[in-house]
This record gives C-alpha cells, structure tokens and sequence, in this order.
C-alpha cells in the first residue's frame, strides 16, 4: 500500500507553524505529537500547543476564508485562528488547503457525565444572536462579506446519496424506510432549494466533539470547525441533540439542560418556552435521516447488519416517513422518544 503523502507533509507544517510561535530547545524536539483524526474530509494533526487542519478536497478557498475570517471575528464564541488565510500544500492526487488553530482539550467522549450541555447551548445562542454586520476582524478592522450557506442541508444530502450508490451495489431492506423518510422533507431541508433564513450565523454541524477548552487544559469551552459555519436556519444547529433525544438516544436530562441553556441565553431558534418542537421537527428528522443513512451505509461496507443503536435511527425513520413533517407537540413521540413536554 502506497504511504499517505499528506500526513508527513501536513506534520511538517504544524511543527513549523508551532515553533514559529514557541522555539523548541536544540536540539530535539520533545513536544506532544500526534494525529487527532484522519478522514476523507478531513485531516488534523497536532503538534505541541499548534493544530493544522487539511481540508477536504475540493474545499473552495474563498468560502474557507470567509468562515476563517468569521470564527476571528467571535473572540469567546469560537476558537480564534492562528492565520487569517489558509495556507495551500501541494500534496499529490490533490492539493489541500490547512488552517492553524491553537490546541484545546476536547471533550471526554469515556465520561458523559462531563459532556458540556449546557455550555453548547449558550455558545450556539451567542452565536445565532450574532449579528453580521457587527462582525469586525481584530487584525484588520474589516467586516467578512459574502459568508456562504451553512452546509447542514448539503451534508445530509450527500450522506443520502451515498447511501443510495451503497445500495444500488448491495440492496438492503432498512434503505426503504431511511430514503421514504428523505423525500417527505422540504426541498431546503434536502439542499434542493435555498433555505428559508439567509440571514442568522449558525455552525452548520453542532455536536459535542466541535467543543474544546481554550487555553487547555480548563479554560472556557468554545466551538471548533468552520467548515460547514454560514448563514442559515438556526434550528438546525439544535438538531442533533434534538433528534438524538426525540430517538431514545439522548437522555432526557441532558436535553433539558442543553435545550434550557440555550433559551436562557436567548437563543432564537425556538421560543423563548413552551413547545420548541414545531421549530425543530423538519431538522430533526434531516439530522435524524442523515445519522441513520450514514450508519446503514458503514453496517453495508462492513457486511453486517445495523446493530441496535442503529436501528433505532432506522426505525424512527420508517415512523417518520409515517407522518407529515412539521406536526407539533407529538412529533418527539412519532421519532421514537419522549415528548418534551
């Protein structure tokens, strides 16, 4: 097997970037190394207090830009950028563009007892308060212009169009209810139409692995990862959660808390109290389409069946498909979980 050539490359840009910042001693290096993760969209390496990020193929520049240039502009909100612009490295089949960060403890994933709820529903609620306009880059007094789309829509988009390639090779059952599912949502909620707010700053992908401590090891949390930050309908950084716990997968404390932070900060996806669920209900199912598409496809390639977490999504996609989207204070029970009330 021919050796990944952007791993070495992408470490030897963190190193430098890292000791641009700190020197190290002559004449060994003796800081903390190491691949933090490894996927087709996306690479993150670390070295020392410095982390670099090559992005998906393809990725466009001047989007990533804009987004890079957005998260600076939200000093206690996101983690700042060590770079204004990304930086290109040429790595055969594809060149890719890196951004630097500074390194921040992420959350335990082995202790959910810890998982900062209620943090992430204050920082989306700062965030989606936002206003563009006031948005002024420390470095250069600027305002960022011509921020893209959130890309939620468009990334359950494509995990349903893998599903469907997985399954035009290997047919199976559980595709029928998860695409049924699909084609009963808006076309906006399926990246087929513009949505319906170009106007609020949401993070495109909120789950608790986009949270860190900055500086590490305990300061405040801050949300990572702009790839998918833009404009667009706020309800559906709450999806996640909202789905995960409309489907028995969240337990209903903690959506409680992450649900409650965010009012109290002022979030507006959802009325300030009462019912939240006819703001969610066409997120939640996208998210809830888009976890279950991208399940069966990985339980397809390993040829196995969907284990028990996984037909849970499943299953709360046949129920979906059931019923028409955007049903009011019973729609967590239709999921498969308990109404919020």
């Amino acid at each position: 097997m021919t050796p990944d050539p952007l791993l070495p490359a992408l470490t030897a840009r963190a190193k430098a970037r890292a000791h641009a910042r700190t020197p190290a001693p002559a004449p060994t290096c003796p800081c903390v190394a190491a691949t933090l993760a490894h996927r087709p969209d996306g690479t993150v390496v670390r070295h020392a207090d410095t982390v670099a990020k090559a992005h998906a193929p393809g990725t466009d520049p001047t989007a990533l830009t804009h987004r890079v240039t957005a998260a600076a502009t939200l000093p206690g909100v996101y983690l700042p950028p060590l770079d204004p612009t990304p930086a290109l490295v040429p790595v055969p089949p594809h060149d890719r563009l890196v951004t630097f960060w500074p390194y921040g403890t992420p959350v335990d994933p082995d202790d959910p007892t810890t998982a900062p709820w209620e943090a992430a529903g204050t920082l989306l609620a700062h965030l989606h308060r936002t206003t563009l306009t006031t948005l002024t880059t420390p470095t250069t007094g600027t305002t960022p212009t011509a921020l893209p789309p959130m890309r939620g829509p468009q990334k359950a988009a494509a995990a349903v169009a893998t599903l469907r390639a997985t399954t035009r090779r290997h047919p199976h059952p559980a595709a029928t209810p998860v695409l049924r599912a699909w084609s009963t949502l808006p076309p906006w909620a399926r990246a087929e139409a513009p949505m319906p707010d170009a106007a609020t700053l949401c993070h495109g992908d909120l789950h608790l692995g986009q949270l860190v401590r900055h500086p590490a090891p305990d300061g405040p949390w801050l949300l990572i990862d702009v790839d998918d930050l833009g404009v667009g309908v706020p309800a559906w950084d709450l999806a996640r959660p909202a789905a995960w716990y409309a489907c028995g997968l969240l337990p209903p404390g903690d959506w409680s808390r992450f649900l409650a932070a965010y009012r109290t900060a002022g979030g507006p996806a959802v009325p300030p109290d009462g019912d939240p669920w006819p703001a969610l209900d066409v997120p939640a199912r996208a998210l809830t389409v888009q976890t279950a598409a991208r399940a069966l496809t990985k339980a397809i390639a390993a040829g196995r069946e969907p284990d028990e977490m996984e037909r849970l999504l499943i299953d709360a996609c046949a129920r979906m498909a059931a019923v028409p989207a955007a049903v009011p204070a019973d729609a967590p029970a239709q999921l498969g979980g308990a109404s919020p009330k």
